[in-house]
C-alpha cells in the first residue's frame, strides 16, 4: 500500500484543503500532487529517497507530502522556524536527497534545494522553482485529477520521518511506516462520532508534528473531510474563521484553549460557532479548569486525547465513550493495547500507577540508525514503553499523571533538558546549568533554566535566551532563567535535576 492513496477516492469537485478563504478540490490536490511525484522523479528521487518539507501548515504542505509519498520516498517534516544549527544536525541525521519549502540550508548542507519562487533561498542552478515542480496553482479546475497514481509500497516501508529528542536529547528520528500511519487512521476511524467527510476541521497545528500530521491532515486525507489551515495562530482569528468557513471541528493543543477561553467578548462581537460539535483537545496535559472555561464560554465540550510520535500518535480517546470526566485521555482506541506496569514489568493492582505501555500496529518502526535507542523503548514483545505514568480510575478511564523521564512537553512539544543543557554549556560565563519544567497556564509547562555563573561574568537572562535562540527552536529555549550559587548534588557529585526542580537548589 501507498498512504497517498487515501486521496484517491474522494469527489474530485468536494472541498478539500482551504488556506486564506480559498479552497481547493481533491481533484486539484490529486493533481498537483501527482505533478509534485512526477517532479521529483525527474529529478533523480527514487522510492526509499528522503525528502526533507521545510514548510509551515499551508496548502503547498499538503501538496508537497502527498507529492513525496507517491513517489515512494519518505517524507521528513522539518520546523520551517529552526534556527541553522538545529536544522543543521536534523539534516545530517536523515541525509535526504532533496529539501523542499522555503528555508535557506545551513552552510555546509549538500543537498539539493527546491524553494517556492517568491521566497529567497539556496537553490541547485539546475532546479525546478516549487511552481514548476507542483503545476500553476490556479485552482480554477480539477483536471485530470482522478488518481494521484501513487508508486506502490510495501506495509513495513517507510513514510515519514519524524524528529523527536531521544532520553539523552540526541534529536532522532521515528520511523513511521505506511502500515503504522494508516493503521493509526483506522484506529481513530473505529471512534463513535470521529471526522466524516461531511465535516470541516481548522487547523492551526505545526504539520510537522505527529498531532497536526496523523491526526488533522490524516484524518482528512482518510475521510474526505475539509481541512481549514491556519499558518499562524491567533485565538480571535482563528474562531472568526472557523465561524466564515462552517467549521465542525476544532482541533488544538490545551495553550489554544487556554487562549481561546480568555478571549474578551468584545474581540469576538455577534461571533457564532454553532456549527462546532466537536472540540479536541491532544498533545500535552489539557488543565480540566482550562476545559470548564472553555465549554462555559461557548458550549462546546472539549474532548482530550493521548498519544505520542512513536506510537502514530494517537492511543486513547475521551471522544465517543459518552463520558466526559475532566482530566481523563479516556479509553484506548480499537486495536491498541494499553498495559500499566510496575518498575519489574508486572501489572500494577486496579487504581495504583503504573508506566504506560503501548501495542499495536500503529507502534513505530524504530529509531533511524539507532538501535540501541529503539531496543530500549520497544521490547521484544512489541509492547512501546512510553514513559508517562497512568492511572485507571473507577470507571475504567485511563488518566495521565506523571512522567518518568525529565521531559517538558511545550504546548504539545517534546524538550528533553540534555540538549538545552548542551547548548547553554557553550556560552562563556556559564560554570554549569540545569534545565527544567515549570507549570505554565497556557503552554502547560515552560523551559527554566537554572544556572551557575563562572567568576566574575556579568551574565544575565536576557544573554541566556538570545544564546539559546540562535542555537534552538524556540519552544525549546527557556522562559526563565535562575541564577544559583550552587546545584544541589548527588554521592557521585551529579547535579540532581529533581531537586532542582522541587526548588532544592
Amino acid at each position: 500500500m501507498n498512504l497517498a492513496a487515501l486521496v484517491d477516492g474522494h469527489p474530485a469537485e468536494a472541498r478539500a484543503v482551504c488556506e486564506q478563504g480559498s479552497w481547493r478540490t481533491w481533484g486539484e490536490v490529486r493533481r498537483r500532487a501527482g505533478a509534485v511525484a512526477d517532479g521529483l522523479a525527474r529529478l533523480g528521487v527514487v522510492p526509499g529517497d528522503r525528502v526533507a518539507l521545510l514548510w509551515p501548515t499551508s496548502v503547498d504542505f499538503v501538496l508537497a507530502y502527498l507529492g513525496v509519498l507517491a513517489a515512494g520516498a519518505v517524507a521528513v517534516p522539518l520546523n520551517p522556524n529552526s534556527p541553522p544549527p538545529e536544522l543543521g544536525r536534523e539534516l545530517a541525521v536523515v541525509e535526504p536527497a532533496l529539501v523542499l519549502g522555503a528555508t535557506v540550508l545551513p552552510r555546509g548542507s549538500t543537498v539539493r534545494a527546491v524553494v517556492p519562487a517568491a521566497t529567497e533561498g539556496t537553490r541547485a542552478g539546475a532546479a525546478p522553482t516549487w511552481e514548476e515542480l507542483c503545476g500553476d496553482g490556479d485552482g480554477d479546475g480539477d483536471g485530470d485529477g482522478a488518481t494521484v497514481a501513487p508508486v506502490e509500497r510495501a506495509d513495513d516501508d517507510l513514510a515519514v520521518l519524524l524528529f523527536t529528542s531521544g532520553t539523552a536529547g540526541q534529536p532522532r528520528a521515528a520511523m513511521l511506516t505506511h502500515r503504522n500511519l494508516e493503521a493509526n487512521l483506522r484506529q481513530m476511524l473505529g471512534v463513535p462520532d470521529m471526522l466524516g467527510a461531511d465535516d470541516v476541521g481548522l487547523v492551526a497545528l505545526p504539520l510537522f508534528h505527529v498531532f497536526g500530521l496523523n491526526v488533522a491532515l490524516g484524518l482528512s486525507l482518510a475521510t474526505g473531510a475539509g481541512l481549514v489551515l491556519e499558518r499562524r495562530f491567533a485565538a480571535a482569528a482563528s474562531l472568526r474563521l472557523a465561524a466564515e468557513t462552517g467549521v465542525t471541528t476544532l482541533l488544538g493543543v490545551p495553550a489554544m484553549f487556554a487562549e481561546w477561553a480568555a478571549l474578551d467578548p468584545s474581540e469576538l462581537g455577534g461571533l457564532s460557532l454553532d456549527r462546532v460539535r466537536r472540540a479536541v483537545s491532544g498533545a500535552a496535559a489539557l488543565d480540566p479548569e482550562v476545559a470548564a472555561r472553555f465549554e462555559a464560554r461557548f458550549g462546546i465540550e472539549v474532548w482530550q486525547g493521548y498519544g505520542l510520535t512513536e506510537a502514530s500518535p494517537a492511543v486513547a480517546t475521551s471522544l465517543g465513550t459518552g463520558r466526559h470526566r475532566p482530566g481523563s485521555v479516556g479509553r484506548p482506541l480499537p486495536g491498541v493495547e494499553v498495559r500499566l506496569v510496575d518498575e519489574t514489568g508486572e501489572e500494577v493492582l486496579a487504581g495504583d500507577p503504573g508506566e504506560i505501555w503501548v501495542r499495536g500496529a500503529n507502534v513505530f518502526a524504530g529509531y533511524w540508525g539507532d538501535p540501541e535507542a529503539t531496543a530500549a523503548v520497544v521490547g521484544a514483545d512489541g509492547w512501546l514503553h512510553t514513559g508517562d505514568v497512568g492511572v485507571v480510575g473507577e470507571h475504567g478511564d485511563l488518566y495521565v499523571v506523571d512522567r518518568t523521564k525529565d521531559l517538558v512537553i511545550v504546548s504539545g512539544f517534546n524538550v528533553y533538558p540534555a540538549e538545552v543543557e548542551r547548548v547553554l554549556d557553550t556560552l562563556p560565563g556559564v560554570a554549569e546549568a540545569v534545565v527544567v519544567g515549570r507549570p505554565d497556564p497556557v503552554s502547560g509547562e515552560a523551559v527554566e533554566a537554572v544556572v551557575v555563573r563562572t567568576p566574575g561574568a556579568a551574565l544575565g537572562e536576557e544573554d541566556v535566551r538570545a544564546h539559546c535562540a540562535s542555537h534552538l527552536a524556540r519552544y525549546k529555549c527557556p522562559a526563565s532563567v535562575r541564577f544559583v550559587d550552587s546545584l544541589p548534588r548527588g554521592l557521585v557529585g551529579k547535579a540532581l535535576r529533581r531537586a532542582v526542580r522541587e526548588g532544592r537548589s
